[in-house]
């Protein structure tokens, strides 16, 4: 099986400076645990962040693929491209860029080139095992709300997105970091018209809305302005079993998850 691990460059929340992403990471955490036949990493990008790369060669990793596109070029085409000559039958993302448009398009506009499965929020895959599984079929654990999980096998060309509550990544040593080659490769790009159009401005959190109280004092519409609303919650310290149970049902039912 050729398994093909897409992986771009991250940015730390509180630095901004240049990393490995964090579910991309557990992206290629997952191909090398798959320990496939044929492992391929790319980066699609310009070669300015390169270096950032490294966290991944880090990993285990001997190679990395960097597809070289000028700067506000659209990755989807090269990407396409490149992948049908290395033609995998499984390919691994994180689903949205922590930097850049960070739109979570990528995979589906991959898959429609490819004209491949998507499988969206993976957490496990493996091999379909079982008597009556098809040939070459993948097995995986998909997330979903609340925590719940949900079993698929799929057959064919496939694109799974990793969620990250999947197994984390591994740390990435210096050493393999330093070893590994980044091989640059040429690629026709076209320009990202959308991003273009797009205003860059730093980010800043949105205003809150505040609640107006008519009537009363004036230091009790500033209270009702101000201050936050408290939870419905209750504390309970040492209870019986029983009440412990009673409490959780009515916060259920509260909630509207049971009649």
């Amino acid at each position: 099986m050729g398994v093909a691990v897409l992986l771009s460059i991250g940015r730390h929340p509180v630095s901004g400076r240049a990393r490995r992403a964090a579910t991309d990471a557990q992206a290629l955490e997952m191909a090398l645990a798959l320990r496939p036949r044929r492992l391929t990493a790319i980066h699609a990008g310009p070669p300015a962040n390169a270096e950032a790369l490294r966290g991944y060669l880090g990993m285990g990793l001997e190679r990395l693929t960097l597809l070289v596109l000028p700067e506000g070029s659209d990755p989807v085409e090269p990407l396409i491209g490149h992948l049908r000559e290395f033609d995998p039958s499984l390919i691994l993302t994180g689903r949205q860029a922590e930097d850049g448009e960070g739109s979570g398009m990528l995979p589906y506009l991959i898959a429609r080139g490819l004209d491949a499965a998507v499988v969206p929020d993976v957490v496990r895959i493996g091999p379909a095992d079982g008597p009556d599984s098809m040939p070459g079929a993948t097995n995986l654990i998909q997330a979903l709300p609340r925590g719940q999980r949900r079993s698929l096998t799929a057959a064919g060309r496939l694109i799974a997105t990793i969620h990250p509550s999947a197994p984390p990544a591994r740390s990435s040593a210096f050493g393999p970091a330093r070893r590994g080659v980044i091989e640059p490769v040429a690629a026709q790009a076209t320009a990202d018209l959308f991003l273009s159009d797009c205003e860059h401005r730093p980010w800043r959190p949105k205003p809150k809305l505040m609640r107006v109280k008519r009537g009363g004092s004036a230091l009790d519409r500033l209270k009702a302005a101000t201050e936050s609303k408290s939870g419905k919650g209750q504390l309970l310290v040492n209870p019986t079993p029983e009440a412990g149970a009673l409490a959780i049902y009515d916060s259920l039912v509260e909630q509207g998850m049971l009649p």
